[in-house]
């Protein structure tokens, strides 16, 4: 009897431990050729991921109180952060199943569900549902992007995005808002942001390649007038950061459509197999 009942009492706190167990995030890492179950997750990268999440998050409250410069900013911080994240992971070497996964759903609620919902409560909206089938082509853009980057990782040549990269796609739609928030939502604001929210959402998931820049040398040595030129630019977008952000992505954005058409013009495609970004 007394041997039943530790057997009873192993076997609670053996299923109490499987809950416990199957709370915790468990990965397989490789350790010197071999395979190493590590518990727990790696805490700086994905600080900057929930930073990144809680700016999108914060992006969509502000639209619904109205104040739609401020989700403009949100969505770019965003950008700043979701391209921390992944340096600071891998100059720490703090990579992880987890930190993956978990930086894709922040990416999709900052770059897609956030900027959708921005452009649908600043003009979309008065546009009834015609508004929301608009907003909801970006939306699903932005899901199928990510879904199809997840499953091209490892496979795909850096120098090229396939389709125009959710980040870029929301800043165009954040720079927009942020560009001519103040204006009468009515009218030519509302074709232009139907034109902008429907083709950043289906340029997401086309074949046009953009550029990368992932082979840009930051660490090598420049002229001296190199610094003065980011100065510039520094002082050119303090004078009005909402249009030169705006412009710049609307013409990266821009880029690879007229890239695209040159290309077919003279009957030449792109060298390498194309790579796909987030």
């Amino acid at each position: 009897m007394a041997d039943d009942k530790s057997k009873d009492a192993q076997a609670e706190r053996n299923e109490e431990g499987s809950y416990l167990l199957g709370a915790e995030v468990i990965e397989e890492e490789l350790v010197g050729g071999a395979k190493v179950r590590r518990r727990g997750i790696y805490l700086l990268p994905n600080l900057f991921t929930t930073a990144s999440l809680f700016s999108g998050f914060y992006a969509i409250v502000a639209a619904t109180n109205g104040d739609f410069s401020y989700s403009a900013v949100a969505i770019f911080i965003s950008m700043i952060l979701d391209g921390l994240d992944g340096r600071v992971a891998r100059m720490t070497n703090t990579q992880s199943k987890f930190g993956e996964e978990y930086d894709s759903l922040a990416d999709m609620v900052a770059f897609g569900v956030a900027p959708g919902l921005v452009a649908f409560f600043w003009t979309l909206s008065e546009l009834g549902s015609f508004g929301w089938a608009i907003t909801f082509i970006y939306v699903a853009g932005a899901a199928l992007r990510l879904a199809r980057f997840n499953s091209q990782i490892g496979s795909t040549d850096k120098r090229y995005f396939v389709g125009l990269p959710s980040p870029s796609a929301a800043a165009v739609v954040a720079g927009l808002v942020w560009c001519f928030d103040g204006f009468d939502a009515d009218g030519w604001l509302q074709v232009l942001t139907v034109i902008i929210v429907a083709g950043v959402g289906l340029l997401m998931v086309s074949n046009i390649l953009y550029y990368s820049f992932k082979d840009f040398d930051l660490k090598g040595r420049v002229p001296f007038v190199a610094i003065l030129a980011v100065v510039l630019i520094f002082v050119v977008v303090a004078q009005s950061p909402g249009t030169v952000l705006f412009t710049v992505f609307l013409l990266y954005m821009l880029s690879g459509v007229a890239l695209a058409v040159l290309r077919r013009l003279r009957g030449r495609p792109a060298k390498g197999t194309p790579g796909g970004d987030q």
